[in-house]
């Protein structure tokens, strides 16, 4: 019964979107790149979080919500709960890739405290349950009272209900799904324009998106209502700020504004509501905010939220690079808008989009070994910045948890017949395609080059297309629209094999297309030129100009002090400046280095201005701050109007 259960979730999970996902658990990663970051997941992350939730008392929050009364006091956040529910979330994904009975208990052990401390009716937030005449500071007196503010209580189901999913998929229990269920219920009966209901919408955002996944588990339509009532009534209600995203109703929005991951969870519920219900003012409203992002509020890092006021957005073309706030969470929400774009509308844009913030200002949140985190993730320092061990407000921590072991289900997805490549890491997948498996593997050292072999382990007797992503940066155009600009003379190309024969092809919406029945050991050969480019800003970004940034195929490259013997900032680089690659397995888990000559500006003792030609070494910018507090600058000079020359010290 337990097996027949789990396949029916899955079933009903890649049911609903135009484009059908392929769940994380049909994919194995055996990558190096992504296989080092799930190791250090597995071994260092998720236990590191997991001990966290005990020293901090998470779980003791849970005890006090099930033994509730004026002994208990209340401490922390009110949303302490969701690093609990986060945290077994990416448990979960794990326990997919590497199966460990011991992890599946201690989880089990934890939902156990969670069940206890649920109310009868379904209701479950600790920050009252377990004082209810002394609740939380920021939780009001009655319950839903100021969810529009600081309570967080639909934030807190939202995260319960993406835990629970998870849970349920890798382990097919229904222990945790069954609390979400109840909880989610309970929201439903006492949230709503109906006589005796709370008009309310959520103060932050990520119940639209979670209720959105919960229709599709259970194909109670109910969730969806709540997802798209919760996005209906902003703009209705008594909170109408920027900050929240509720200045004006969500399908007459045009512009990414406020808090950058309330608002990337909004905007991902509004991609949900439009790809699962079709509905235009959701799907043109989502659409004109995305192109708002990717013109003029996009780091090239992939990173988003200017500024650390209110870690929010600035105003178009506002980037600057040393205050850049960035934060590890909004990078994650950005991931998850871009899927969901992707699975409405079937375009490679979004995945080049998802691809850029993944390889960059996402990774770059957590440190190689998995033990210390960014919350934000500038884009230059002088040696301010320094990762942390664990944080008080500890979301960015916990959503990394939760993020990087979920990655094998962003790589295929499914329509029809035709089975979409999106990214490209070893693995090796069961896809159904039209009710018949298919069994594919990819090999690839990617990102270092760009060569991919897909093969053909199990055919399915079907005409299957087979539709590769060309990225982007491959197609010379590093985001979509005019943000970013290569700057150099390169015209990158692309080589697809089949069974060692090259093939022909135009592209459909950015993916090379290859339809015919599949044998079992056919070959597909992907060959992306990957070279050294140099990128320019708009000129409307005011702290890009005459500065140039480094990337080599989805990988941004940045300067950093342990490389670079002189000072950053009197940096210049060649006008056409030729790099060469050096693989570095013995640094930082293994890199590739890129190295050119450049030049430095000092003052001498008699105050004229003299350059010094030096060799300039560059790293991937994830790999930053890893040893010790210094200087680091993706832009670099590439004019000697913003090159800063050293002024010798004086006698």
């Amino acid at each position: 019964m337990i097996k027949l259960l789990a396949v029916t979730l899955l079933s009903l999970l890649i049911h609903g979107y135009p484009i059908d996902p392929v769940p994380f658990t049909s994919v194995k990663v055996t990558d190096a790149f992504w296989g080092q970051r799930l190791k250090a997941s597995r071994e260092v992350t998720v236990p590191l979080a997991f001990s966290k939730c005990e020293e901090t008392g998470r779980y003791d929050n849970f005890v006090m919500a099930a033994n509730p009364g004026e002994q208990n006091k209340v401490k922390g956040y009110s949303f302490d709960d969701t690093d609990v529910y986060k945290t077994i979330e990416g448990a979960s994904y794990l326990l997919q890739t590497y199966p460990d009975k011991e992890l599946e208990a201690y989880i089990d052990s934890v939902l156990v405290l969670v069940a206890a401390a649920q109310e009868p009716d379904g209701y479950l937030y600790t920050a009252r349950t377990m004082n209810p005449d002394n609740p939380h500071d920021w939780a009001g007196n009655k319950r839903w009272e100021k969810v529009e503010e600081l309570s967080h209580e639909f934030y807190n189901l939202g995260h319960m209900v993406e835990g629970a999913i998870a849970h349920y998929q890798a382990t097919s229990k229904r222990s945790f799904l069954d609390i979400a269920i109840r909880y989610a219920d309970c929201v439903c009966r006492e949230i709503g324009d109906e006589p005796g209901q709370v008009v309310a919408v959520p103060g932050h955002q990520i119940a639209e998106m979670a209720l959105a996944k919960l229709y599709l588990v259970t194909g109670d339509e109910k969730y969806l209502k709540q997802a798209r009532f919760f996005l209906d009534k902003r703009g209705y209600t008594s909170r109408k700020d920027i900050y929240s995203q509720a200045h004006k109703p969500v399908v007459e929005q045009d512009e990414a504004v406020g808090h950058a991951v309330r608002a990337t969870y909004m905007y991902s519920g509004m991609a949900d509501v439009a790809a699962l219900t079709g509905d235009k003012s959701y799907i043109d409203a989502i659409d004109r905010i995305w192109e708002n992002i990717v013109t003029k509020k996009y780091y090239v890092t992939g990173g988003i939220g200017a500024t650390s006021h209110g870690e929010a957005f600035g105003a178009d073309y506002e980037l600057p690079n040393m205050t850049a706030y960035c934060e590890t969470c909004a990078a994650i929400g950005n991931v998850y808008m871009n899927y969901r774009l992707f699975l409405l509308h079937g375009e490679s844009k979004y995945y080049d989009v998802l691809e850029r913030t993944l390889y960059n200002g996402l990774i770059s949140g957590v440190s190689l070994d998995g033990g210390t985190f960014f919350y934000p993730n500038p884009l230059e320092s002088t040696g301010q910045q320094e990762r942390q061990p664990w944080f008080g407000c500890a979301c960015c921590p916990s959503n990394i948890c939760r993020f990087i072991p979920s990655l094998p289900g962003y790589i295929y997805a499914v329509k029809d017949n035709s089975l979409f490549v999106n990214l490209f890491m070893s693995n090796t997948a069961t896809i159904k395609i039209q009710g018949k498996d298919i069994i594919l593997s990819q090999h690839t050292n990617y990102p270092w080059d760009g060569d991919i072999k897909i093969t053909v382990d199990k055919t399915s007797g079907k005409n299957v297309t087979l539709r590769i992503r060309i990225p982007g940066w491959v197609q010379n155009r590093p985001v979509p629209g005019d943000l970013y600009s290569y700057a150099d003379d390169i015209k990158p190309a692309y080589r697809i094999k089949l069974n060692g024969s090259e093939i022909p092809g135009t592209l459909s919406d950015g993916y090379f297309c290859i339809d015919r029945k599949w044998e079992k050991g056919d070959c597909v050969d992907v060959h992306f030129d990957m070279e050294v480019r140099i990128v320019t800003a708009n000129k409307k970004v005011v702290a890009d100009r005459d500065r140039v940034a480094v990337e080599k195929g989805p990988l941004v490259y940045c300067a950093e002090w342990p490389d670079n013997n002189f000072e950053l900032h009197s940096l210049l680089v060649n006008r056409t400046p030729e790099f060469r690659a050096v693989p570095a397995p013995e640094k930082l888990y293994g890199i590739n280095l890129l190295k050119t000559y450049a030049q430095v500006l000092n003052y001498d003792n008699d105050g004229r201005l003299v350059t010094k030609d030096v060799t300039l070494t560059l790293i991937p910018y994830y790999a930053w701050a890893h040893r010790g507090p210094g200087s680091m600058m993706v832009w670099l000079p590439w004019d000697v109007s913003v090159a800063k020359p050293v002024i010798p010290s004086l006698p």
